[in-house]
């Protein structure tokens, strides 16, 4: 409910929006029961969802599970859209099982950030790692067989659009390929970066700290930003809510290019760097006796 206002500033909601955070919370739910497991059969449950949930991709199986309000929360969410009561819907964007998959995978991945795992050893498995998952995504994108819904295909345009076509692998849901694509230099990242200690990587170190926290003010951050620009470029509030459009503030004509996205965003990464420091402070003093600060 806070993330949909953050996106839709509309009181009434008309419109709810389930995406990342939905999915995350109903795969922690379910992470509550499978860590019990043994980590081995966590770790090839995690392997066995993220590598195998392509299958459900195919004809066969698609056609005949594809469909349906059960059917788009588990796997098959495109945007769908559903009807709760009169002139109130539910988008739902992010299906939970392939994050389900990361989670488990996430949780075992966490054993390398132990106090006793060793911190040469650590670096090397995840450079190991995101190299091999980053040749992952190169093999199984050339092969064009497995690995994401949407093949990609040599563009008239020139290569430059071949190269896009390449790299335009599936998030709704999210594909093996996709996976692959994301962690893989993301995990090399962590390994090339593990024994660099300067001020840049303390200042990435803060934001990573307190995720959730940056997660949900950047929402109500940016929105705000809409409103004024909304204002600024002479819209009134008779503009305020447009047929057929749910957010709020969201006119034909308003916004910049892409250079002004960029500048925003940017001003929103920085603006947000003082409170995320403070919060990283005051959670580090009071997790212990304030557990429920470990979540935001």
């Amino acid at each position: 409910l806070i993330i949909t206002f953050g996106w839709t500033f509309d009181p009434q909601y008309h419109l709810l929006i389930m995406q990342v955070i939905w999915a995350i919370g109903i795969s922690m739910i379910i992470m509550g029961m499978l860590v019990l497991l043994p980590y081995k059969w966590m770790l090839a449950l995690g392997i066995i969802i993220v590598a195998g949930h392509n299958i459900l991709n195919y004809s066969v199986v698609n056609e005949s599970l594809k469909g349906g309000l059960w059917a788009d929360l588990l796997y098959f969410a495109d945007f769908s859209t559903y009807q709760i009561f009169k002139g109130h819907y539910i988008i739902i964007i992010y299906s939970f099982v392939p994050w389900l998959g990361i989670m488990l995978l996430g949780y075992c991945f966490g054993r390398f950030y132990g106090s006793s795992f060793d911190p040469g050893k650590r670096r090397k498995i995840l450079i190991q790692l995101g190299t091999g998952l980053i040749f992952l995504f190169i093999l199984l994108r050339l092969l064009n067989m497995y690995g994401d819904p949407a093949p990609w295909h040599e563009q008239p345009r020139g290569t430059v659009y071949t190269f896009l076509s390449f790299l335009n692998v599936n998030k709704y849901p999210p594909s093996l390929i996709f996976f692959a694509m994301t962690l893989g230099p993301g995990i090399l990242f962590l390994g090339l970066i593990e024994k660099v200690q300067n001020r840049f990587t303390g200042i990435l170190n803060i934001y990573g700290r307190v995720p959730m926290l940056y997660y949900i003010l950047h929402f109500f951050i940016i929105h705000t930003l809409v409103v004024i620009t909304f204002y600024v470029q002479g819209f009134g509030n008779d503009d305020i809510i447009t047929e057929g459009v749910p957010f709020f503030f969201k006119p034909g004509g308003l916004g910049f290019g892409l250079p002004g996205v960029w500048a925003v965003w940017i001003f929103v990464v920085v603006i947000l760097f003082p409170v995320c420091k403070w919060y990283d402070k005051y959670k580090t003093a009071n997790v212990r006796t304030k557990p429920w600060l470990s979540y935001l």
